[in-house]
């Protein structure tokens, strides 16, 4: 009986590791190379949005930011306290930016209309920040991340991936990300 529970612990356990870093992200290296071309980045015209093709090969440049959520408030409130931190910083915009990619395809039913007004009412009142509308999730799926959540991710101005965490971050992992980005400024 107890070899048995054994071997079935033993089983278990890779797949609770994988599961634990599920994302295919790695520190040092770029993002896996993914674009999204419906909906795409919202761009500002005067009081009027656009939306026009984007691809991550575009983070290059700045030190970012990135948070990739899924198009829920849920998910937007996991992370709340580093956007918060992010804002407190007051970081120049010639040396940094937030990349925030929305998981459209990952919205509660019924409210895609909503998660796409909320992103354009975001883009005017931060109008330097990089608001990408994913309708078909395909960032998500190209980088593996955890679904109905939010993932934050730094980038040096190499566009390579110094940091990384797909889920909530703790207040020391929120003091290590903001760490980052003040290091590599």
């Amino acid at each position: 009986m107890k070899m048995k529970s054994l071997i079935a612990i033993c089983a278990f356990l890779p797949a609770l590791a994988f599961q634990a870093q599920a994302h295919n992200l790695t520190v040092g290296q770029p993002l896996p190379s993914t674009s999204v071309s419906e909906q795409g980045e919202l761009i500002l015209n005067g009081d009027d949005i656009a939306y026009q093709p984007w691809q991550s090969s575009q983070l290059t440049g700045k030190v970012r930011a990135i948070q990739a959520i899924a198009g829920r408030s849920s998910a937007k409130a996991l992370n709340a306290p580093m956007i918060e931190a992010i804002k407190a910083a007051n970081l120049p915009h010639d040396q940094y930016q937030t990349t925030t990619i929305i998981n459209q395809d990952d919205a509660i039913w019924g409210t895609g209309g909503f998660v796409k007004s909320s992103a354009e009412d975001s883009k005017k009142e931060f109008s330097w920040s990089s608001i990408v509308l994913d309708a078909n999730g395909k960032v998500r799926s190209r980088w593996a991340l955890e679904e109905e959540s939010s993932a934050i991710i730094v980038l040096d101005q190499a566009g390579k991936v110094v940091y990384v965490k797909d889920g909530q971050l703790s207040d020391s992992d929120i003091q290590q990300a903001m760490s980052k980005i003040q290091s590599l400024l």
